[in-house]
C-alpha cells in the first residue's frame, strides 16, 4: 500500500512514554527532586511535609516544559520562589534551579540504566516510513537528541522539535499546540492531515487545540479516561493495538465528525 491509499500524511510522536521508556525515569527524578526540596522546606520553613505523588506528576509536570512543570507544582502547594534564569546552579532556590536539579537526576539515571524503546512503537514507525508516511517527533524534552542517540533511533525521525528548538523559537509548551504545528510545518504537511500520538494530558490537550486530523492517547500511566476526557480521539494501552491500517480507519472516522 502506498501513501496515496492512506488518509493521512504524517504522524508526530511525543518521546517520553510513547517512543522511549523514559516517562518512568522522569517521574522518579521529579519525585526525588521535589521530595528532597519539600523536606528542605520542612526544616527551613517549618512546613509540614507532604510527598510529591503520582497524581502531582500527572497533573502538573507530565508533558510540560521543565520549568513550567516546576512552577505549576509549586503553585499547587502555595509555594512562591523566584523564577531565576536557565543558567541557575542546582543549589539555587529558584524555579530554574529546581528544574536543573531534576534534569541532573534524570541524566544520572539515564547514564546508569540506559534507554529502552517500546518495540511496538519502533515497528509502527518503520511501517509508516515504509508506506510513505512522514514521521516527526515533538517533545518538551531538552534531552531529546541525547536520548534518541542512546536508544539508537535518532534516524527514524525526519523532523525533531524539542525543548531546545522551542526555546530558540519562543514556542509555547503543551498544552499549547506550538511544537506539533512546527513539526508539521517543517515536514511540509497540512495540520489536518497529521496524526498526533501522546501519553500526557497536556499533550492530548495540545493535539485537540491544534485541530489535527487525529489525536491518539497512549495510556501508559493508567490514565485512559483522563486522556479521553482531555482531547484524545482514541486511547490505547499500546500502539500494537491499532497499527497503520487501524490508524487509517480511525483517521477517516475522525474526519467525518470534524466540524
Amino acid at each position: 500500500m502506498t501513501k496515496h491509499m492512506l488518509n493521512f500524511d504524517a504522524v508526530i510522536f511525543d518521546m517520553d512514554g510513547v517512543v522511549t521508556k523514559t516517562a518512568s525515569v522522569h517521574s522518579l527524578a521529579w519525585k526525588r527532586m521535589f521530595d528532597d526540596y519539600l523536606r528542605e522546606r520542612e526544616t527551613k520553613c517549618n512546613e509540614p511535609f507532604h510527598e510529591f505523588t503520582r497524581t502531582d506528576y500527572l497533573s502538573f509536570v507530565d508533558g510540560r516544559p521543565r520549568y513550567d512543570g516546576v512552577r505549576a507544582f509549586l503553585q499547587s502547594r502555595g509555594i512562591n520562589i523566584p523564577f531565576g534564569i536557565p543558567e541557575d546552579d542546582t543549589e539555587v532556590e529558584t524555579v530554574c534551579g529546581l528544574g536543573n536539579r531534576k534534569n541532573d537526576l534524570f541524566n544520572k539515571i539515564v547514564e546508569e540504566e540506559g534507554v529502552e524503546v517500546y518495540d511496538s512503537t519502533k515497528e509502527l514507525i518503520k511501517e509508516l516510513v515504509k508506506r510513505g508516511i512522514k514521521v516527526g517527533m515533538a517533545t518538551s524534552s531538552k534531552n531529546c537528541e541525547l536520548i534518541l542517540k542512546r536508544a539508537a533511533i535518532i534516524n527514524l525521525f525526519e523532523v525533531r522539535v524539542d525543548g531546545i528548538v522551542s526555546a530558540k523559537l519562543g514556542l509555547k509548551g503543551k498544552p499549547e499546540p506550538d511544537i506539533f504545528i512546527t513539526a508539521c510545518d517543517n515536514l511540509g504537511v497540512e495540520h489536518h492531515r497529521a496524526v498526533i500520538v501522546e501519553d500526557a494530558v497536556s499533550g492530548v490537550q495540545a493535539g485537540s487545540k491544534g485541530k489535527f486530523g487525529l489525536t491518539i492517547g497512549v495510556a501508559r500511566e493508567g490514565n485512559f479516561q483522563e486522556l479521553l476526557a482531555n482531547g484524545a480521539d482514541v486511547v490505547v494501552n499500546d500502539l500494537s493495538e491499532i497499527g497503520v491500517d487501524g490508524i487509517n480507519e480511525l483517521f477517516a472516522d475522525a474526519s467525518k465528525v470534524s466540524p
